[in-house]
């Protein structure tokens, strides 16, 4: 089956350095097979799960209100069922989801010990959980920090990797170790993993945040990130980042993509 142009469907919607990641996450899932009921773990507006899933997924799970009632009003068919409530505290019974995604999200939960806890009791025996972060290598590719490095200016640097992981809003940005060690304490196995988004599809991710204010003006006056939502409108910005949209998956990349699965119960946790 042919993989849909899902590039444009993102920059139609969203700022382009966003729709640039989203784009390139959502092609992930076209080859993994996700058993229901699918419960989507940080659902949010509803937007990621439209465009990159051809079947409605069964729950979405969001602790924040304004995502979900925009994703009520605009797209009620994608969930079979929307949730508000807390990662550690899921209103569902025990082994009740046959897999799970959190589609970058994770990274933005300061304590994530619970929540995968109780993803992982929700979840059946083997079910799968498919999740993406940024990665160990996030901060070290941001081009500001690293020109800041270069003429000595190690401080000034530290202190724009701090301030871009703040606006970003990342509270962990690990390596593939540091989360085999936390899914493990979870009761959850690494299947496959892999790097993506590469030093320069990074970097035009780091200008987007600066170049896309227009955009910010849109979505202030429309609620949309496009004035005029038409793809003659995507020639330019287009041609500027497909090349990172088809770039082959890289040996070290700014985001990390697993498939892991439920190993069992968690050590100190019995099912209910």
């Amino acid at each position: 089956m042919t993989t849909p142009d899902l590039l444009t469907r993102n920059l139609l919607d969203l700022p382009a350095f966003r729709g640039l990641l989203r784009a390139v996450e959502a092609r992930f899932y076209h080859d993994i097979e996700l058993p229901g009921p699918v419960l989507d773990l940080g659902s949010g507006d509803a937007h990621f799960a439209e465009v990159t899933f051809s079947r409605p997924l069964d729950v979405g799970v969001d602790p924040w209100t304004p995502p979900l009632r925009e994703a009520r009003r605009l797209r009620p068919q994608v969930y079979r069922g929307m949730v508000q409530g807390n990662g550690s505290a899921l209103p569902f019974p025990n082994g009740h989801f046959g897999s799970a995604l959190s589609n970058s999200v994770l990274e933005h939960i300061p304590d994530l010990d619970p929540v995968l806890a109780d993803l992982n009791r929700v979840l059946r025996p083997g079910a799968r959980f498919v999740f993406c972060t940024p990665s160990n290598y996030f901060l070290d590719f941001l081009s500001i920090s690293s020109g800041l490095d270069r003429v000595g200016l190690r401080p000034l640097g530290d202190a724009y990797r701090g301030f871009f992981n703040k606006i970003s809003r990342h509270h962990h940005c690990d390596s593939p170790e540091v989360w085999r060690a936390r899914l493990a304490r979870a009761g959850f196995e690494i299947d496959r993993y892999w790097y993506y988004f590469s030093v320069g599809a990074l970097r035009a991710l780091e200008w987007g945040h600066y170049l896309g204010l227009p955009s910010v003006v849109a979505h202030a006056l429309t609620g949309r990130w496009l004035f005029w939502r038409d793809p003659a409108n995507l020639v330019l910005t287009d041609r500027l980042v497909r090349r990172f949209y088809d770039e082959p998956l890289p040996e070290r990349g700014a985001y990390l993509f697993f498939i892991t699965h439920k190993a069992g119960d968690p050590p100190g946790r019995t099912a209910g």
